[in-house]
């Protein structure tokens, strides 16, 4: 499943030429992903509420083009687990059609101690009969 979330840039997102600072790539990027999980029906809190935290194991970036000062950009994630224990998120940040970003982002699921656990299925949370 794709997902896909908007952004506006800010003053505070450039950087002195007037584009979107790289390390701030890096923040859209994650609030694409908490929002790819939460469309699944469960939001973030309640995975960590239940002890599921998902960290960033890896990740490769590719920058072809800035997004500048006013620009909407759009966040576009999909998932796919690779083991039992992580997963790869595949990412592109776009404006107007254009791809500006392209980033796989390895996870990892770990418990309240930071041991690694297996990933939850993704979706609302079961309930008991």
């Amino acid at each position: 499943m794709e997902h896909r979330v908007a952004y506006k840039i800010y003053y505070e997102d450039t950087d002195s030429l007037g584009v979107v600072y790289y390390a701030n790539y890096l923040k859209y990027l994650e609030r694409g992903r908490t929002e790819y999980v939460g469309a699944q029906g469960r939001p973030i809190q309640e995975w960590n509420r239940d002890g599921f935290y998902f960290v960033v194991y890896a990740l490769s970036m590719k920058f072809k083009k800035p997004a500048g000062l006013g620009d909407l950009v759009e966040v576009v994630s999909s998932f796919a687990l690779t083991s039992a224990y992580r997963g790869r998120f595949s990412q592109q940040i776009e404006c107007r059609g254009e791809t500006l970003v392209e980033a796989e982002v390895d996870i990892v699921c770990v418990d309240p101690r930071q041991q690694l656990r297996e990933f939850p299925r993704l979706g609302p949370a079961r309930t008991s009969p």
